[in-house]
């Protein structure tokens, strides 16, 4: 589990994140979700350590982040996986090559182990029998199938997933949400995804915050965000002609 506590951040004189507090599970996809420019990335950011708070607290697991010393929080990061928006693959490395690189830096795996170790993740994201194929050689999702195989190498407790589906068509999309649903079950991991794509949210959404303005402005999950009272939830959910066409038939 990852809390986090009346979190604080201001960049100058903007106040990006203000008093957010909440609670991300292990075995469930957690999802922070918002308009650009609500917070919601700084919010990943303080919690993953590449920004620290003005004030509040981040946990792991009972251990306060920014009360460790530098060892604790190093030992913290080993046990983070990213999935980058982008995918952040090496270009001039193969898939094998690439997914091993965590292995490479955080372990004392034995070539043979983390060969065993880079084939069992590749072929958990369907992608088995690709080890020597180049990221210039693969399609948007299985650049992104390969980044989470690469996440997941060195058994992460927690995974980050910066807009997992961006750039990909709506079916890829799903094939990537329930790709991470599944393991995140699968492993018990604390994931926690920050997204503004609608599908995902409906599709995977079991712990959602709403951040609106640097706030923590709704707390629930996909079944109560269709027929919430929050104004401004309503709005972002909604904001499509399309979308408010669907609830007026659904509530009618």
């Amino acid at each position: 589990m990852i809390e986090i506590k009346n979190i604080n951040k201001t960049f100058g004189d903007r106040h990006v994140v203000t008093d957010v507090s909440f609670s991300f599970v292990p075995g469930i996809t957690n999802l922070i979700i918002g308009e650009s420019g609500s917070g919601k990335t700084t919010v990943m950011k303080l919690m993953v350590g590449l920004h620290k708070p003005d004030s509040g607290e981040v946990i792991f697991d009972g251990k306060n982040f920014y009360d460790s010393d530098a060892k604790g929080q190093q030992d913290i990061r080993q046990k983070i996986g990213m999935l980058f928006q982008g995918g952040a693959l090496f270009d001039s490395q193969t898939l094998e090559e690439n997914v091993r690189f965590p292995l490479d830096m955080f372990t004392d795996l034995t070539k043979a182990e983390k060969n065993d170790r880079v084939n069992f993740c590749l072929e958990r994201v369907q992608l088995e029998g690709r080890n020597k194929l180049f990221p210039a050689e693969l399609s948007g999702g299985m650049k992104k199938r390969a980044a989470l195989a690469r996440a997941i190498a060195n058994n992460p407790s927690y995974l980050f997933c910066d807009e997992p589906n961006s750039g990909l068509d709506p079916k890829t999309s799903i094939v990537i949400d329930e790709l991470i649903k599944d393991i995140t079950q699968e492993y018990n991991i604390t994931t926690i995804i920050i997204t503004h794509d609608m599908n995902s949210v409906i599709e995977i959404g079991e712990n959602i915050m709403f951040v609106y303005k640097g706030e923590n402005w709704w707390i629930g999950n996909k079944s109560e965000i269709l027929n919430t009272s929050n104004k401004e939830l309503f709005d972002f959910v909604f904001a499509s002609e399309f979308m408010k066409t669907f609830f007026a038939k659904k509530i009618n």
